[in-house]
């Protein structure tokens, strides 16, 4: 054999490797996206229209979260915050409406006392998500929910609903310290 030929070869081998290598490494940080982020990986796709800026817009979240100083609550301030909700539920009750903006503020004063940025709601929503995939949809419905109870047009129903969606958003937040749940 021609060594110019060899070295071709090995050349075009050398490309053919390095080209899957690189190909099963972007799959295997997709799948680990589409794993982390759950139902958020669908969405990002879906507003960003292709995987490739979703993917960038997902991995721009996680970099932004770590810079964060995210931590958990002390037993003290878990209690604190279970007592206030249980209080906001009971108020749904009598004043549904109500009950619904305490618990869109609790739920800000939650990730506020945890660590996170409060500003604007759609980057809370993405540093909500890097860390609880699977509970930021339910925040998105139960803020749009509120922001229809601000202008007095949601049902009850509905007010029940976004009571929940906040519920499980607030009980995914409430890590402490010591990772005990108290009851």
């Amino acid at each position: 054999m021609d060594p110019t030929m060899g070295i071709v070869i090995g050349v075009v081998v050398l490309l053919a490797v390095t080209a899957g290598v690189w190909i099963w490494t972007k799959q295997r940080q997709s799948a680990g996206l589409r794993q982390q982020f759950g139902p958020e990986y669908n969405r990002a796709v879906a507003t960003h229209g292709d995987a490739r800026s979703a993917e960038a817009e997902l991995k721009a979240r996680q970099e932004r979260v770590q810079h964060l100083n995210i931590r958990p609550l002390s037993s003290a301030e878990y209690q604190q915050y279970v007592t206030a909700w249980r209080t906001t539920q009971a108020q749904f009750v009598d004043e549904p409406a109500k009950a619904i903006t305490k618990a869109d503020q609790l739920v800000s004063e939650l990730m506020r006392v945890r660590g996170y940025p409060v500003g604007d709601f759609e980057q809370r929503a993405a540093d909500i998500s890097v860390d609880h995939p699977n509970v930021v949809t339910n925040y998105r419905a139960a803020r749009a929910i509120a922001l229809t109870n601000h202008g007095g047009k949601a049902r009850t129903e509905e007010l029940r609903q976004a009571l929940v969606h906040y519920r499980a958003l607030f009980e995914d937040l409430l890590e402490t310290e010591e990772k005990e749940v108290a009851g």
